[in-house]
C-alpha cells in the first residue's frame, strides 16, 4: 500500500490526526495537510513513526483563504505525486466571521475551500483512479431546512454560529453526492457523519453548549473509524452518507439534486479566480 497516497486536511489534531496515524499505520503515504505547521509537526513525526516505510509529509494550507488553497494544490501537484484518496476532514464550528475571501466563515472553511481543493487534485486523483474522495460532514446537516446562497457572502449572522455549521455540513453532503454524480465510479465519493467528537472544531463553542454537548461526545478513535472505513474498504457505493461505518440516509434537502446543482454553479463561479 505504501504507493497509495492519501492528503488529510485538518490533520493536526482531533479525528484528522486519528485518521492520519491509522492510514499511516495501513501503509498509506499521508500528507498531512494544515494551517498550523507548529502544531502539525509533531503530528508528522507520529505519522513517520507509524508507517511501516516512515513515509508522511506535510504541507500548509488554509482553508479559509482561497489563495493558500490554490498555493497547496500546485506544490502537490508540482511534486508529481499520485493521488488515491483526499479526506476533507478540517472544519470549523461555533466560529463567528468571514474568511480572507469575504464568505461566512464556516461555510468558506467547511465547504467553499475544500471545493476549490477538490476541484484543483480532480485530474491527479482521475489519474490514480481508483480513487476516492470523503467528506467529514456532520448529523446535524439534517437541521438545516434552507439553504440561503445570499447569506453566505458576508458575516456570520447568528450569535453562536451553529446554523451556519450547519449549512456548511449540508453543503458537504450536497458536494459528495454532485460529485458522484459526476465522477462515477473511478473517483467514488463519500460524506459522513463521524459522530460527536470532542475535538478543536468546537473549541470557541460557548461552554454551556459544550458542556451539553460533551453528554453525547465520543473519542476521536472512535469518530475516525467511519473516515478511514469510507477511505479504505473496497466496493462501496458512491455518492452515500454513512454514520458509524453503515450508510444512512440524509436528510431531504440533502437529496435534492437542483439544489446540489446550483450549488455546484455557485461554488464554481466563487472559485473561478483561483482555478
Amino acid at each position: 500500500m505504501s504507493d497509495r497516497f492519501v492528503v488529510v486536511t485538518g490533520a493536526s489534531s482531533g479525528i484528522g490526526r486519528t485518521s492520519a496515524l491509522e492510514l499511516a499505520r495501513r501503509g498509506h503515504r499521508v500528507v498531512l495537510a494544515c494551517r498550523s505547521l507548529e502544531k502539525a509537526t509533531p503530528v508528522l513525526q507520529e505519522v513517520r513513526r507509524a508507517s511501516p516505510t516512515g513515509a508522511g509529509e506535510l504541507l500548509p494550507l488554509d482553508l479559509a483563504n482561497l489563495a493558500s488553497v490554490q498555493r497547496f494544490a500546485r506544490d502537490y501537484l508540482d511534486r508529481g505525486w499520485p493521488l488515491h484518496v483526499l479526506l476533507n476532514n478540517a472544519g470549523v464550528a461555533g466560529h463567528r466571521g468571514t474568511t480572507e475571501d469575504g464568505f461566512e466563515l464556516q461555510f468558506g472553511t467547511n465547504h467553499l475551500g475544500h471545493f476549490l481543493l477538490t476541484e484543483l487534485l480532480l485530474p491527479r486523483l482521475r489519474a490514480s483512479a481508483p480513487a476516492r474522495v470523503v467528506f467529514v460532514s456532520s448529523g446535524s446537516h439534517y437541521a438545516c431546512k434552507r439553504l440561503d446562497f445570499d447569506a453566505l457572502r458576508g458575516p456570520t449572522r447568528t450569535l453562536i454560529g451553529l446554523k451556519e455549521y450547519e449549512v456548511s455540513k449540508l453543503c458537504n453532503v450536497l458536494h459528495a453526492r454532485e460529485l458522484a454524480r459526476r465522477e462515477g465510479p473511478a473517483v467514488a465519493t463519500f460524506s459522513l457523519h463521524p459522530g460527536v467528537v470532542d475535538s478543536d472544531a468546537f473549541r470557541r463553542v460557548p461552554g454551556f453548549i459544550r458542556a451539553i454537548l460533551r453528554l453525547r461526545m465520543i473519542s476521536d478513535v472512535e469518530g475516525a473509524k467511519t473516515s478511514v472505513y469510507c477511505a479504505t474498504q473496497p466496493d462501496l457505493e458512491s455518492g452515500l452518507f454513512w454514520d458509524e461505518c453503515r450508510p444512512k440516509r440524509p436528510s431531504p434537502l440533502a437529496l435534492d439534486d437542483a439544489l446540489a446543482r446550483e450549488l455546484w454553479a455557485r461554488s464554481e463561479a466563487w472559485v473561478a479566480p483561483f482555478r
